[in-house]
Order: structure tokens, then C-alpha cells, then sequence
């Protein structure tokens, strides 16, 4: 049996990458050209030199890059100096995921990212940028594919004969719909991102040497705004981050979002494809989703919508912005989403599931950590004598109690035939609903305040997603009940048929609870 040979990087590189590279290179430039004292023929030398230096490293990139495939391992070769051999073992690769930027696109080539799952990005993951987009597809298909049929060929089939046919679509779960677009400004992104742009463009003037208050149009509409009352400027300010945050959420949802299509794959994952100007592929094995988690903003939860992320193992968190399988949408479509990802019919079964209330106990302890340090701001203010914000100061204890509340509302959890539910939040509200056998162990704990109100914390341990899933504030008896019904035999001292205690004040049907 013949070791596969090995491959070079798409020719069409040596033109992408020094396109794609340019964009870093602008601010130097502009600095160089326009911001520096030093001889203009050297500085003119330097702007010239800075695109023919990144040619070079495109040209000297394509010559030292070489990567095959084997039925056993992934390798890939870089570097003249500093020569790298990187491998992987096929059994250990957890995603392949395709990134195209509109470079990439114009030339018909992607970036093919293979990962393991390991927490360092360097040991866990092989980068290919670029190769063509037929060869990425191909490599994806067949790095994925876990049949026994693959392991068993002779590698000059498997990994050098050309892909035959057209893969099939898979079936649809999820695609865009126009309507879902209303939820990009309930999102905090557009200001996230526009203060970013005014800081680099606010950093590129100091370095360019322009002072903003020199400006005389920056004056003159300073002079404007010191005329008006004080409630008026705070207002149209307000007004005016409200709009360019709201556009600019606008833009990144349209950016992120457009073309999103999730399908399930004829080699039983889960591929979510996204994105206007980059696009975007990530593939999840079915056999290593342990749940799904539909969480809300405030605001989101105002206006009935939702985001669905999958709780899985081997996945890059901030490759796949935290497993998100669904844009922002309607909360009925994030738990569709949820349960058509966990192969469920019935959404009730996972996220949607009708939580049981936890005991009143549990409204005393969130109505306490609400209210105590706002208690302690507002007795701040009226120490220091800040008379211009004690009624404001006041409106906070109003608010906090009103937090305690819903979060008490949103608290609780459920134990579906193959789901442990669990709920709470009130900010930012999750459910997540994790496989039962996906449960890998867990912790059982008590603050000082607990063991006074009769309650404490179970931690569901999972090695997928954040790896810890918290069941706040239970009664005793219960956590007890709860680890013995989803692992048997992991209590002995526990009895399955026992009578569960209700504590004073905790109600056991939980169907005047309804569904987040």
C-alpha cells in the first residue's frame, strides 16, 4: 500500500493572499506616507516595498506549504527556516470547517480548518489557505466520513481520486427567512462594533497627528450642543447611538447571517452555511451533539424572539461563535431548531419542556441578591449627598425587585425521558436541555445562605459546552432524587420509588408555569 503523495496549495494562491494581506498594510502605509518627517524618497521606498514583501511571502508561502491525507493522518509541512511537520490522526479530527472570504470567492478557493477539539488552537487544528473549493468540499466529505467502508481503502482511492457526482444537498432543517431581520438591532453587536471603528479611527488620527478639537467643524457643533438644555443633548444622543447601533446590527446580522441554510448530511452532521461577504461552513457530528441551549437577551424576550446554540464536544467556541445553529428569531423557531437538531419531534421534549418550579425559598434568595447591593448603591447616593441622583437612585430598588422576580420565574428545571432542562436567568435567560446520558458526573454544593433556606446547587458535568450546567437553588431531597433518576445506581443509599418531600411553599405541579 503507497503513501499518498504530497500536495501543494492552489496556484490562485499566490494572487489571494497578498490581496487578502493588504488590508493590514493601509494604516501603515497612510502613516508612512502622510504621518512621518523623515526623507520622502525613503518613505516612498517603504510603501513600494511593503506590496512587493508581501508578493514574496505569498510566493515563498506556495513553494514551502505542502499537505496529504491519509487513512490514518492529516499532515501538513511549512516553514524554510523554521521547517514544522504537524499531523493528525484522522480519528481524532472533530470538524472541518470552510471560511471564504469575497477574495476567496472571486478566485473560487476556501480555508479549510481541521480541527480535534483541543483547547490549544496550535497542537488541535490544521489550517489549509487556500485550496480550491471543490478540493475543500471533497476533503470534507471524506475527513468526516466515519464508515468503515473509508478505513479499509487503499489511500490512492480515497484521498486522490476525484470526488464523482454531486454531493447531495441533505435535508433541510433551517434556512433565512426576510421576516427574522426585525431582531438584529435587539442585539448589542452594531454598538460593540462602531465603537471599535471609532477607536481605530480615533487612534489612526493621533498617530496621523490630527487633533479632533481643532477641528472648526467639530467646534462649531460643539458651540450648538452647549446651547441647548442639558435633557435635550442627552436625549439626541441617545437617539443618535440608538440609530447608528441599530444599523449597524442591521449590517453585521445581514453580513453574518445571509444565505444561512442548516441541513443534516448524508454522513449524519449537522452543516450550517452563512454569510454574505465571507462565507462561512461549519459541520457538527450528530454522535457528539449533547444538547442544545435556547438563550434571550431582554430585549429578545420582549419581542418573543430567541438564539439556538448546540451543546457539543470537539467544537472551536469562537470558530463557531459559541455552536450557534439558528440567528437571532422567534422563539418558537429557536426551540423548532433545538429539537430538529437532538432529532425530536415534539420540542417539549428538550427546551420547550414545562419546568418545575423550584420552592419559595428560591424568591427569598433572588429577591435578597437583587436587592441587597442595589440597597447599597442607593445608600451611597445618600451619603455622599449626590441630591441630583437620589430619585433616580430610588427607581433602582423598584427595578431590582422586579428582576428577583422574573428570575424566580425563569427558575427551574425537567427531566424529560432523554433531557435534564434546565432554566434561569433573567437578563440574559437560558435554557439548556443536556442528553442524559451525556451526563458525565456531578457536584452538589452549599453556600452559607443555602443551608440556612434549606436549598442548594447541583452541577450537571458534561464534556461538552461549557462542561458545567447548574441547577440553582433545590431543595436537598430533590438534588438527591434528581442525580438518582438520571444516573440509577449512582445513590446507593438513594431509593428510586421513595416519595419526593415538598418543602413549605414549593408547588409540584408546574403548570401554571409557562413556557419561555
Amino acid at each position: 500500500m503507497t503513501e499518498p503523495s504530497w500536495r501543494r496549495l492552489d496556484p490562485r494562491m499566490l494572487v489571494v493572499f497578498p490581496l487578502g494581506q493588504a488590508k493590514a498594510l493601509i494604516p501603515v502605509l497612510i502613516v508612512l506616507v502622510l504621518g512621518g518627517r523623515a526623507n520622502v524618497q525613503w518613505q516612498l521606498f517603504a510603501a513600494a516595498a511593503a506590496p512587493g514583501a508581501l508578493v514574496g511571502f505569498g510566493v515563498l508561502r506556495w513553494l514551502t506549504v505542502r499537505y496529504r491525507v491519509s487513512p490514518e493522518r492529516v499532515e501538513l509541512r511549512s516553514g524554510l527556516l523554521n521547517r514544522q511537520h504537524r499531523s493528525l490522526r484522522r480519528d481524532r479530527v472533530r470538524t472541518v470547517d470552510l471560511t471564504a472570504t469575497l477574495v476567496h470567492r472571486v478566485f473560487g478557493l476556501s480555508v479549510l480548518e481541521i480541527g480535534t477539539g483541543s483547547q490549544s488552537s496550535s497542537d488541535g487544528r490544521l489550517s489549509l489557505d487556500a485550496v480550491s473549493s471543490a478540493e475543500a468540499e471533497r476533503l470534507r466529505r471524506e475527513l468526516l466520513d466515519r464508515s468503515p467502508a473509508r478505513a479499509t481503502t487503499a489511500p490512492d482511492e480515497t484521498m486522490t481520486a476525484p470526488s464523482s457526482g454531486v454531493p447531495s444537498p441533505g435535508e433541510l432543517v433551517a434556512r433565512l427567512r426576510p421576516s427574522w431581520l426585525r431582531f438584529a438591532p435587539l442585539t448589542t453587536s452594531g454598538l460593540v462594533a462602531v465603537a471599535a471603528v471609532a477607536g481605530t479611527v480615533s487612534q489612526l488620527a493621533g498617530d496621523l497627528g490630527v487633533r479632533w478639537r481643532d477641528l472648526r467643524a467639530v467646534q462649531q457643533a460643539g458651540d450648538r450642543i452647549s446651547e441647548l438644555p442639558v435633557w435635550v443633548s442627552v436625549a439626541g444622543f441617545a437617539a443618535v447611538a440608538l440609530l447608528v447601533g441599530g444599523l449597524g446590527s442591521l449590517a453585521i446580522y445581514v453580513e453574518s447571517w445571509w444565505g444561512y441554510r442548516l441541513t443534516r448530511e448524508p454522513d449524519d452532521t449537522l452543516r450550517l452555511r452563512r454569510g454574505l461577504l465571507t462565507t462561512r461552513s461549519l459541520s457538527i457530528e450528530q454522535r457528539r451533539m449533547r444538547g442544545a441551549e435556547v438563550t434571550q437577551s431582554l430585549l429578545l424576550r420582549a419581542f418573543r424572539g430567541a438564539r439556538c446554540a448546540a451543546v457539543t464536544t470537539g467544537l472551536d467556541a469562537k470558530a463557531s461563535m459559541g455552536g450557534a445553529l439558528l440567528p437571532p428569531a422567534p422563539r418558537a423557531e429557536a426551540h423548532r431548531v433545538a429539537s430538529a437538531a437532538l432529532r425530536l419531534a415534539d420540542a417539549t421534549e428538550s427546551t420547550a419542556a414545562t419546568l418545575r418550579r423550584h420552592p419559595r425559598a428560591a424568591l427569598l434568595r433572588r429577591l435578597t441578591r437583587a436587592l441587597a447591593p442595589t440597597a447599597v448603591v442607593v445608600a451611597a447616593v445618600w451619603w455622599t449627598g449626590l441630591g441630583i441622583l437620589w430619585p433616580a437612585a430610588l427607581m433602582l430598588l423598584p427595578a431590582a425587585t422586579l428582576v428577583g422576580v422574573d428570575r424566580y420565574r425563569n427558575l427551574g428545571h425537567a427531566l424529560t425521558r432523554d433531557y435534564l432542562v434546565i432554566g434561569q436567568g433573567s437578563l440574559l435567560y437560558r435554557r439548556v436541555a443536556l442528553q442524559r446520558r451525556g451526563i458525565i458526573g456531578w457536584r452538589l454544593h452549599q453556600s452559607v445562605f443555602q443551608r440556612r433556606a434549606g436549598l442548594a446547587t447541583l452541577d450537571a458535568v458534561t464534556a461538552a459546552g461549557r462542561g458545567r450546567y447548574s441547577v440553582v437553588d433545590l431543595p436537598m431531597a430533590w438534588a438527591v432524587r434528581l442525580m438518582d433518576e438520571v444516573n440509577p445506581g449512582l445513590l446507593p443509599a438513594a431509593s428510586p420509588t421513595a416519595p419526593l418531600p415538598t418543602p413549605a411553599g414549593a408547588e409540584q405541579s408546574p403548570s401554571d408555569l409557562p413556557a419561555q
